[in-house]
């Protein structure tokens, strides 16, 4: 299907849904931001922090182990035309050996880096999820958005989540 006409479906359902609101009463919609959410929020930089420090000392042994390999590279390059070689050989060999070791390792840290970044995120996401319900119910939406073409500042409520999140996360430590 056509996602810019499936779009332009929705915004004119909307338009029609808030013609027909506007009638009977005043329609409430709110604008939430995901990505200032996601970056801003305290659970979120908590989950950034949290991160780093369960990955910070595999990124820097990895970090190590490249330059290691740049200087093993380097010395055999300098020492190639004085090697014998069987000798050229067998360390040339074990420099491949070495940096498949190295891309075995690198990609199983992004894999992993992935997959942790993905349950925080969800986290954050579902306790974002939940305080925009609260949001919603106490204060009587009709609709809260998170992806708009564009949102005035008047119902753009992402500061209001983000300090729900964080006055969240002050009780929860």
């Amino acid at each position: 299907m056509n996602t810019s006409f499936l779009k332009s479906s929705a915004c004119a359902t909307l338009i029609a849904f808030a013609a027909l609101g506007a009638q009977a009463q005043e329609l409430k919609i709110g604008y939430v931001n995901a990505d200032r959410v996601l970056r801003d929020a305290a659970p979120a930089k908590a989950a950034q922090a949290k991160l780093e420090a369960e990955f910070g000392k595999r990124e820097k042994e990895l970090a190590d182990m490249a330059g290691k390999l740049k200087a093993a590279g380097e010395k055999l390059d300098k020492d190639a035309p004085t090697l014998s070689e069987s000798e050229r050989t067998r360390r040339q060999r074990e420099l491949v050996e070495q940096n498949r070791d190295f891309d075995r390792k690198r990609r199983e840290f992004q894999e992993d880096l992935t997959q942790r970044k993905n349950e925080e995120l969800a986290s954050v996401v579902e306790r974002a999820n939940k305080v925009m319900k609260q949001i919603f119910d106490t204060e009587k939406y009709d609709l809260i958005v998170q992806e708009a073409v564009f949102a005035g500042p008047r119902i753009d409520i992402t500061d209001k989540v983000i300090k729900a999140l964080n006055a969240q996360s002050g009780n929860s430590k």
